[in-house]
């Protein structure tokens, strides 16, 4: 049989022909601010000697490049050296590359043959990191779900288990913002938590994606709403000489990506995919059955030499049902009462949306000017019955609720003669929000019911500025940001004086390698629509009327950065972060700054805009790009997270991780072959223990069906420190029509275990009845049932490429 199967793949392999290892990489050189083709520019495929020189309008053809991801420098006397982001190169695919040139005013008697790997912005140059596609793919345990990519990263704290939250410095996910080619995209995440930003799969599809950048504080003053993080996500740009496609076929889903020209001003690029994990968790037994499709897009047109136009789209929708019958034929006890517990507590949900958006840029000599506009929506359904029966008398949550948001931003970027930069703009938003929700919650102090229905309508509006300048023959990088918002939801939120962010960062250049950086900023961001909307049952708008204010976050930063040389870097940062008038919960007596790494709704419910916090600890990075194949990634984070309690004292807040660790090592072999390994260690994180006596109640079990949280304990105890480790194995095969891609990435490869709270549930007698406490006829016997997770994972996939 084996003899067969080599046989059959050795003819196929005669069918199909094998080529020669080399590819051809053609594109075009201009003058970033004139918009002007430039020719005898010298373009080198990195790490080779292998090049080409711009022809008199500007374009290269560069034959002889090796298969496989790489990447373009561009250098010309006076102008600074180009370096491009990974591109694909096979024996079908012919990338193009469009490589812009920036004059050096500070250097203009000689050249700069060789770009560095880091990319470095004077308006943020510390605490910022940029991943490229080739990154990406080969992450071990990524399963080329870029979110999960970004846990490499230094400050980045994520959860045991399978959720995409991003968790900053000690920040809760609600305080990231994500950008798709500069379109604010509120929805990143399949079955998203509303009113966070986590979710078990990510939305965005890397095979659409060029490169990722990744800022942690030293926010770019036209970047608003954010906290913790801006991520933003820049797009390829469609073929414009031939059609190209990709397939992709993994464990969760399958996908197909096009990319090529409409005409000769215009290209495009569009992936759909679908999963199929219904299908698998049926089989493999497990007792909920998500399925998630979704789409993105991406058309560029060329309206002339000095002006583009964009459009863009991404969305998804997901449906979450339940596996009732999955206990058929289990007999393990444990797996039975862990079935049992999930089905007892997990809704029905459907969720979809959407984001579109049209980004248009003109470019006028030393200035370039930017008007963006989109309109994104949300819509979120959830149900559940007691017992998952479908009887009025069971409806434990009924909820319905929609985002819709319409924004439009202008900015203008310009250079002045004596090099100072300088970026202006304004940005407007109408937004609409729906909720409608009924819902029996159960805590320490009883049962409660919430019945309402909600509809808001809000302006928003906000102006920013930024100017920057180097000094001391660019030895010294300064820049200075301004921010303003306002809304039209309540009058202390309208004058956007009460809400001015200004921000200031500085690089110095100690010696050619040797940088010592810092920023300070002021950060605000609007508290969410769930609880900006949320209103009492005699439908009063109640957190407006408890004067919500925006959060505000305060950022102090400073570090320093060595550059050995150009692949490799290494950083130490420290950093110290303020919260005030953050969401404070008044059912709970807790700030709201606890939730968000869970499914559901965060922030439905009253609240008062006085709590207050503080993060504060240091990041060591280490980073080496491909050398002789050899790639690896070191990021150690310390951080403590800690919010006030309702007596006004400072605890631990449950991002309060303490350790973060993570190693990722890869190395390129012969013949097509990559090997990879991600070890990442995270400290435990505190959580708040049972209330046992009010969680046996049965008036309260009945309704929550889960443990009652004793928030008079909050986060006084800690889980146990997680460690795992992810491998992958690539093999690619190029071929003269296509070339393919086969990966197996296993994802906690040691079966290291991760003990969570354990699930509390009733005894049931032997006929499956509820057992009810002898001495307590109003309290069920509760038991408990080990909450772990620590399955190896494997996963395999298929990428095509013709």
């Amino acid at each position: 049989m084996i003899k067969k199967i080599a046989l059959s793949i050795f003819l196929l392999s005669l069918t199909i022909g094998f080529s020669q290892n080399t590819g051809t990489i053609k594109g075009k050189v201009i003058d970033i601010q004139t918009r002007g083709q430039m020719p005898f520019v010298n373009v080198l495929v990195v790490g080779t000697d292998v090049g080409a020189i711009s022809d008199e309008n500007g374009a290269f053809i560069i034959k002889n490049v090796p298969l496989g991801y790489v990447k373009v420098q561009a250098s010309f006397l006076g102008y600074l050296t180009a370096l491009s982001e990974d591109y694909l190169v096979t024996n079908e695919k012919t990338p193009y590359i469009f490589i812009e040139l920036k004059q050096d005013n500070e250097q203009l008697d000689e050249v700069l043959v060789q770009a560095k790997l880091f990319k470095k912005s004077i308006e943020s140059p510390l605490s910022r990191q940029s991943l490229g596609i080739a990154e990406i793919e080969r992450n071990p345990g990524g399963n080329r779900d870029v979110l999960k990519v970004i846990q490499s990263l230094p400050g980045v704290a994520s959860n045991p288990g399978f959720r995409n939250d991003i968790i900053i410095r000690g920040g809760s996910p609600v305080e990231n913002k994500f950008y798709l080619d500069g379109i604010e995209v509120p929805v990143i995440n399949h079955f998203q938590t509303q009113g966070s930003t986590g979710g078990p799969v990510g939305i965005i599809n890397a095979d659409l994606i060029r490169n990722v950048d990744f800022s942690t504080s030293a926010f770019q003053s036209n970047r608003g709403n954010a906290l913790s993080s801006v991520i933003e996500f820049t797009q390829k740009d469609g073929n414009p000489e031939k059609l190209n496609t990709r397939a992709t076929l993994g464990t969760s889903d399958a996908g197909i990506t096009l990319d090529g020209p409409i005409n000769d001003k215009t290209t495009f690029i569009a992936s759909v995919r679908q999963s199929y994990l219904q299908y698998l968790f049926k089989l493999i037994k497990l007792p909920f059955l998500p399925t998630y499709n979704d789409f993105q897009f991406k058309v560029k047109h060329q309206l002339s030499a000095n002006s583009e136009i964009s459009l863009i789209g991404l969305g998804a929708i997901d449906k979450f049902r339940l596996n009732e019958s999955v206990n058929k034929n289990v007999t393990d006890e444990e797996t039975i009462k862990r079935n049992r517990y999930i089905l007892s507590i997990v809704p029905v949900q459907e969720q979809w949306n959407y984001t579109v958006g049209a980004s248009y840029k003109h470019y006028a000599g030393n200035s370039m000017q930017q008007v963006v506009v989109s309109r994104n929506e949300l819509s979120n359904n959830a149900k559940k019955y007691f017992n998952n029966t479908t009887n009025a008398s069971d409806l434990l949550l009924d909820y319905t609720s929609k985002e819709t948001e319409n924004k439009f931003r202008f900015e203008n970027t310009s250079t002045t003669t004596n090099n100072y930069k300088l970026s202006v703009g304004f940005g407007l938003e109408q937004a609409k929000y729906f909720n409608e929700t009924f819902q029996k919650t159960a805590n320490s102090e009883g049962v409660s019911e919430v019945n309402f229905s909600s509809e808001l309508a809000m302006f928003k509006y906000a102006a920013f500025g930024q100017v920057s300048k180097k000094y001391f023959n660019s030895k010294l990088g300064t820049s200075l940001g301004f921010r303003f918002d306002g809304t039209d939801y309540i009058k202390e939120m309208q004058n956007p004086l009460n809400h001015f962010s200004p921000r200031i960062s500085l690089a110095y250049e100690l010696t050619n390698k040797l940088t010592v950086n810092a920023s300070a900023g002021v950060y605000s961001q609007l508290p969410t629509y769930t609880i900006l909307g949320y209103r009492d049952n005699e439908n009063n708008l109640v957190n407006k009327n408890n004067g919500l204010k925006y959060l505000q976050a305060n950022h102090w930063v400073s570090g320093f950065e060595f550059t050995p040389n150009n692949s490799s870097k290494m950083s130490l940062e420290g950093f110290y972060k303020t919260y005030k008038n953050y969401p404070f919960s008044i059912r709970n007596q807790i700030s709201l700054a606890n939730l968000g790494a869970d499914f559901g709704v965060v922030g439905n419910e009253e609240v008062t805009s006085t709590s207050e916090g503080r993060a504060y600890g240091f990041e060591l990075f280490a980073q080496k790009k491909s050398f002789a194949g050899l790639y690896g990634i070191l990021s150690y984070t310390f951080v403590v997270s800690e919010f006030k309690d309702n007596l006004n004292n400072y605890i631990p807040s449950t991002w309060d991780n303490k350790h973060l660790l993570t190693l990722t090592a890869g190395k390129k072999l012969k013949r097509n072959w990559e090997i990879g390994g991600k070890f990442r260690l995270v400290g435990g994180r505190p959580y708040t223990p049972y209330d046992i006596d009010a969680s046996s109640e049965i008036a309260n079990y009945d309704v929550s069906n889960q443990g009652i949280l004793d928030f008079s304990q909050l986060n006084t105890e800690r889980f146990k420190t997680f460690t795992q480790l992810d491998l992958r194995i690539d093999k690619t095969w190029f071929w003269k029509k296509f070339s393919l891609n086969f990966y197996v990435d296993v994802q906690n490869a040691l079966a290291g275990e991760a003990i969570e709270q354990p699930y509390l549930i009733p005894t049931l007698d032997a006929n499956g009845n509820k057992i009810i406490d002898s001495n307590n006829s109003s309290k069920y016997v509760l038991e408990s049932v080990k909450n772990t997770s620590g399955t190896v994972l494997p996963r395999f996939g298929i990428i095509l490429d013709f």
